[in-house]
């Protein structure tokens, strides 16, 4: 893993996203997608698939999301889609949950060839890997080769190809837009990045938060921290977090990330505001907030869900690079 690579990669984001939005609509075009979907992946995988299986469930699509590690693998139907992502196609657990998967499957099915088959699909960087060597289709990431060792650019590029699915509601310019804002984002960042690293890295570590619905950022935010410059960092759901996270604001200097856009967001910031913690607020104006971080497109969603990330990442970048 290498710093300076790993923010030449965040500055590559702009252009990959470009290629991506050229492409996206026909990554699943040889594929029959008009059936269950299971998602596996591990880390940052897992978390894109979270968010890609809600959101077809949303639409009216039978769609899971499992940890590839997970010991309880759902069984797999007839006609079912089996989408394992890796960027690397090398994630031990993703490959276990594929070779176990179908190895049930071919037990279950038995006698009964009349069935439809499963279709396994490999989501990865890699096509010449050994998980696209398991499965029957492979649809290409296109993030890149990532020289710092951190899946940065491949977390948006999952979750703009698994939104492309028919029912998972992705407009195909949001891809597009969200180029523009991670540009707008790296152009300005001279003027933002200090202080909002300032607000953020305290003694007691930061604290992300985003509506269920961009879960995955908070999620994702929090990683990079601790991947990186090996900080303690913690994501977590906005309404979810007045039931698991508001008690660390008593007793510790509560540095907070407010990805917004939650109707729950006042019964957070209430509480923040009354214990005096450092909130710094990314894609809309928050009342109490210490800083709030505007950019190109932030009053559309999925540009948020494709963007939003990339102010952690910078963070982490700097950190981590001052820490060498």
């Amino acid at each position: 893993m290498n710093a300076d690579l790993f923010l030449a990669d965040l500055e590559d984001k702009p252009a990959r996203l470009r290629a991506l939005a050229a492409a996206v609509t026909g990554s699943w075009a040889a594929t029959d997608t008009d059936r269950p979907i299971l998602l596996f992946g591990m880390g940052s995988s897992h978390y894109a698939n979270g968010v890609a299986a809600a959101r077809l469930r949303a639409g009216g699509r039978p769609a899971v999301a499992e940890l590839a590690s997970t010991d309880l693998l759902p069984r797999v139907p007839p006609g079912a889609l089996v989408v394992a992502v890796s960027a690397s196609g090398g994630s031990a657990e993703t490959l276990d949950a594929v070779r176990t998967s179908r190895a049930q499957f071919a037990r279950s099915q038995g006698a009964r060839t009349q069935e439809t088959p499963a279709t396994f699909v490999a989501l990865t960087n890699r096509a010449d890997g050994e998980l696209a060597s398991l499965c029957d289709v492979t649809v290409p990431m296109l993030a890149g080769d990532e020289r710092g060792g951190v899946a940065c650019r491949s977390f948006q590029h999952t979750l703009a190809v698994l939104l492309s699915l028919p029912g998972a509601g992705l407009d195909p310019a949001t891809v597009t837009r969200a180029a523009e804002a991670t540009e707008d984002l790296l152009a300005r960042r001279d003027a933002w990045l200090p202080r909002v690293s300032e607000l953020l890295l305290g003694p007691d570590g930061t604290h992300v938060v985003a509506p269920a619905r961009r879960l995955s950022s908070a999620q994702q935010s929090a990683l990079m921290l601790r991947e990186g410059p090996r900080l303690p960092a913690v994501g977590c759901e906005t309404g979810d977090w007045s039931h698991v996270d508001v008690y660390l604001t008593k007793t510790t200097d509560y540095r907070l990330l407010l990805l917004a856009g939650s109707r729950w967001e006042p019964e957070l910031l209430r509480w923040t505001a009354e214990r005096a913690s450092t909130v710094v607020a990314v894609g809309a104006d928050t009342a109490g907030a210490a800083y709030t971080l505007r950019y190109r497109h932030d009053d559309i969603d999925d540009v948020r869900l494709l963007t939003e990330t990339l102010v952690a990442e910078l963070v982490a970048a700097e950190a981590w690079r001052r820490r060498l």
